[in-house]
This record gives structure tokens, C-alpha cells and sequence, in this order.
């Protein structure tokens, strides 16, 4: 899945300033012999992104992922730790409230790095799940399995919701299929 940027439209107009992002390295050439976070300090986390060419972007952690992908689309988005010698990542999330990209695009991750030589934790050391607020447009992280908007209390879809919508088929087993524990009203009156 393509992910497009969801967030402040002020932030998305810094995107084509700056020099071009440029991938960890390019398409036919080998894996960098040099740490893929060299000129990043080990332990701290980065600002990533997958572009749609399938290759590892990297930032300052504090960059903003739409101008690190230079305002287009990306496979994946979010925050990344390697260690200290660069060629392993020790954490990894979707942490990205501009592309607000689901867990599912973790496979996207994997291949970037996969493709570069760089060891990994084999899934997202922490998962995000986020969604739009159908009645108030608010973008949510979902805590605790608590499909509630922050801001104006409204019920949050169970399914990733910023883009276009799905096939059907892309939909896997229905919403009253998946148990997502007791409801809120369930827990009070149990």
C-alpha cells in the first residue's frame, strides 16, 4: 500500500525546499560498506521513510517525514533506532502523524533494510494503529484498543481509514468478526 501525506498542509509546503532526499543507496548498486547511519548517532532515533522506489530514506529524528520524502507517497513512514556501529537497527515504529501509515506496511521496512544488509528486529518494536475521526476529521492514535476520538468522542472505524477505501476484498474478515475485547459500555455495566 502507498501511503499520502495526511498531515498540516503548512508542513507539506516545506517539502520542496531543501536539497532532494537521498536514499540510503541507489538501485544496482551494492550495500553501502559504510554503516547505513553513518552521520547519525547510535542509540537515537532517526526520522525514515520507504519511497516508492522501495529504498531507505533517513532524516534527524525531528525532520519531517513529507519533506524527507520530498512531498510524495511512501511505502512506509516513521522513527528508527540502530546501534551505535550503524548496521543494525535496534527499534523501529510508524510512528509518522503525516502519513499515518498502518502496522501493514512493516514488509516494506523489512525489504528496505533487508536489501541493504542491516540487521533487524523482524516487526515494529512499537506499533501504532491510527485512524480518522469520521465525525470531527481529527487524526487518532488508537491507546489501548480504545477506538474513540480524542477530541470529540466520536467511535473510531476499526479499519485504516486516511485513504481511499478498499476493495472488499481487501477488507479480510468483517469488523463484527474480530474481537476487539469488551467494549467501553460493556466494561461499565460488567
Amino acid at each position: 500500500m502507498r501511503y499520502q501525506y495526511v498531515g498540516p498542509p503548512e508542513i507539506r509546503e516545506e517539502a520542496g525546499a531543501g536539497e532532494p532526499a537521498v536514499p540510503v543507496c541507489h538501485e544496482g548498486e551494492p550495500p553501502a560498506v559504510e554503516p547505513v547511519a553513518s552521520g547519525f548517532p547510535g542509540g537515537e532515533p532517526v526520522t525514515y521513510v520507504v519511497g516508492l522506489d522501495g529504498w531507505l530514506r533517513l532524516a534527524p529524528r525531528r525532520s519531517e517525514h513529507v519533506v524527507l520524502a520530498r512531498g510524495e507517497d511512501v511505502l512506509a513512514a516513521g522513527e528508527m533506532t540502530f546501534d551505535v556501529d550503524g548496521r543494525r537497527v535496534l527499534a523501529v515504529s510508524n510512528q509518522s502523524t503525516g502519513y499515518c501509515p498502518d502496522p501493514d506496511c512493516w514488509p516494506a521496512v523489512a525489504e528496505a533494510l533487508d536489501r541493504l544488509g542491516v540487521g533487524h528486529p523482524g516487526d515494529f518494536t512499537d506499533k501504532l494503529i491510527f485512524r480518522r475521526c469520521p465525525d470531527c476529521g481529527e487524526r487518532n492514535v488508537v491507546r489501548d484498543g480504545d477506538f474513540i476520538c480524542a477530541l470529540c468522542d466520536g467511535e473510531l472505524p476499526a479499519w485504516w481509514n486516511f485513504g481511499p477505501p478498499p476493495a472488499a476484498d481487501d477488507f479480510g474478515p468483517s469488523p463484527a468478526a474480530v474481537d476487539f475485547g469488551p467494549s467501553p459500555a460493556a466494561v461499565e455495566e460488567g
